[in-house]
């Protein structure tokens, strides 16, 4: 197994206050005193919660298990794969899972996103593919569809996929 060693760039970087080695905290230098007390409640519930990194940090935690089935079960309900036995001669790709806590303008969670990742970047052209196929759509494509839906005078309903 490869060890992980942070870049170069970042040997600079303090992560945390309590660190032994931080000559400067920066608790000396930052005060909440001039925050109103509405934004330190955003502050410290905006800080209070932690994105894990990792499956085994989330699986503890029932909200993230939560956010990981609703994945499942999204992926599954749209067909977005099927399940077939893996050919001998091929190696499969690997998923990892993301996580994101999404804030509502007052500070209050939202929700626990999580999301079910492919490392495609594992894949050869000619031998993991054969045909590539990206979700995103381009903008010119978005302002033609309303331009014709305009001058046809049809309905446009907006969906997320």
């Amino acid at each position: 197994m490869r060890t992980k060693q942070a870049p170069i760039w970042l040997k600079d970087l303090v992560t945390s206050p309590s660190h032994k080695s931080v000559p400067y905290s920066m608790t000396n230098y930052i005060s909440y005193d001039g925050v109103s007390p509405k934004y330190q409640c955003y502050l410290a519930a905006f800080s209070s919660i932690v994105e894990p990194t990792t499956f085994e940090k989330a699986v503890k935690d029932p909200r993230w298990v939560d956010a990981m089935q609703a994945e499942i079960t999204a992926l599954e309900s749209n067909h977005t794969w099927d399940v077939v036995p893996l050919p001998d001669d091929k190696v499969s790709i690997v998923c990892k899972w993301m996580y994101k806590v999404n804030y509502k303008a007052t500070g209050e969670v939202e929700r626990f996103k999580a999301r079910l990742v492919a490392k495609g970047y594992i894949q050869q052209k000619g031998i993991g593919y054969q045909e590539t196929f990206s979700p995103v759509v381009k903008m010119v494509t978005v302002r033609t569809i309303l331009a014709v839906a305009a001058s046809e005078h049809w309905h446009i309903h907006q969906m997320d996929v």
